[in-house]
């Protein structure tokens, strides 16, 4: 009996001492009123994508939202991942394609992790978004602006779009209608997001 007592002691002695060195972070969430979302030009018409799911994983100093605003660094990583079978074009046939184009099966993820960024305080913080970009596969360096106000309930409002070209991750453009209609090579990635503590 005691050694079930002295063994009960020590683990929770270690969960204690566990506990006491974890790290002080305050985890921001992504709101569900958050939008990415793609725009692209064809040899017919313009079109446009969404992202249905968004999943983020985000490590924040406690006062995150405040401290952003004030122009200082206070989150520490971002992660976030956009399902390619949850990318969305309002389209069955242009989602067919684009998961081809994407060879969204074999890469079923395109994903976003910040390695850094830059701030500068006014009375609309702008910043550049570093970070390394996967797509199809392919991870590469990217530098994004993005622009930070406050939003309702204390949330930290973070809008910026990108543009890129499709081939330097490999994919290549589709083509419709047996070559009639081409999509370009170039997109716009839009993002408006919501974080919250």
């Amino acid at each position: 009996m005691r050694r079930s007592v002295r063994g009960i002691s020590a683990a929770l002695l270690c969960l204690t001492v566990a506990g006491a060195w974890r790290p002080l972070g305050d985890p921001l969430k992504l709101a569900a009123e958050s939008r990415v979302w793609f725009d692209g030009t064809s040899t017919v018409r313009s079109w446009s994508c969404k992202a249905t799911q968004i999943d983020a994983v985000i490590d924040a100093d406690a006062g995150a939202v405040a401290n952003v605003l004030k122009g200082q660094k206070a989150v520490k990583t971002v992660t976030l991942t956009f399902p390619t079978a949850k990318l969305d074009c309002a389209n069955g046939t242009m989602n067919g394609h684009m998961m081809k184009a994407l060879n969204g099966t074999a890469n079923p993820n395109i994903t976003f992790a910040l390695s850094g960024y830059d701030l500068s305080a006014a009375t609309l913080v702008k910043g550049t978004l570093n970070g390394a970009l996967t797509i199809n596969g392919v991870t590469k360096p990217i530098s994004m602006p993005a622009e930070f106000s406050a939003a309702a309930a204390g949330a930290l409002h973070v809008v910026g779009k990108y543009s890129l070209t499709m081939t330097e991750w490999q994919v290549v453009p589709p083509k419709l209608m047996m070559g009639a209609m081409k999509v370009g090579p170039v997109i716009v990635v839009n993002f408006d997001l919501l974080l919250n503590n």
